[in-house]
């Protein structure tokens, strides 16, 4: 397994969302954001899904999963790529609950402090009407893409 750096655990952790990747029967991709609960330095990464759909069923299926996040502003991302294992909500360690729920509380002030600050009215902020967390997904990483373009890349 590749080395989960600080910094590539602080640039997932701060995304919004990221891209998570799993393969239905057929063997075609199936693409879906998600929310990061967590990451850890020994390769364990968490996503909590709010529906039980098309991921859940490709996981039961194949437990081949990559994530995705990348960065506009900073030109660069990264995509992990690991095997999948199902929480079910029952199973989920509280811990998990409340930084997820701690996300979505920072989301919606956010929001709310951009529209007051550009003196937007707007009562729309679906974060607030997303159903409860359904289960987890917890990936072992198995490997790291840096996506940052060569020339852009820091030097060491």
């Amino acid at each position: 397994m590749d080395k989960i750096t600080d910094d590539i655990i602080y640039f997932f952790c701060k995304q919004g969302f990221v891209i998570v990747s799993t393969l239905d029967s057929e063997g075609s991709i199936h693409c879906s954001a998600k929310g990061i609960a967590g990451i850890e330095a020994e390769g364990k990464v968490y996503l909590l899904d709010l529906y039980r759909g098309k991921t859940l069923s490709n996981l039961k299926l194949n437990p081949t999963i990559s994530i995705t996040a990348v960065d506009e502003d900073e030109f660069r991302g990264f995509t992990l790529k690991g095997v999948a294992k199902i929480v079910e909500r029952e199973e989920i360690k509280e811990h998990i609950i409340t930084r997820w729920e701690d996300k979505i509380i920072q989301r919606v002030s956010k929001r709310v402090i951009g529209h007051i600050k550009k003196d937007k009215k707007s009562s729309h902020h679906p974060e607030v009407i997303f159903p409860q967390p359904q289960y987890l997904i917890e990936m072992d990483l198995k490997a790291i893409v840096d996506l940052t373009p060569k020339n852009l890349k820091k030097k060491k």
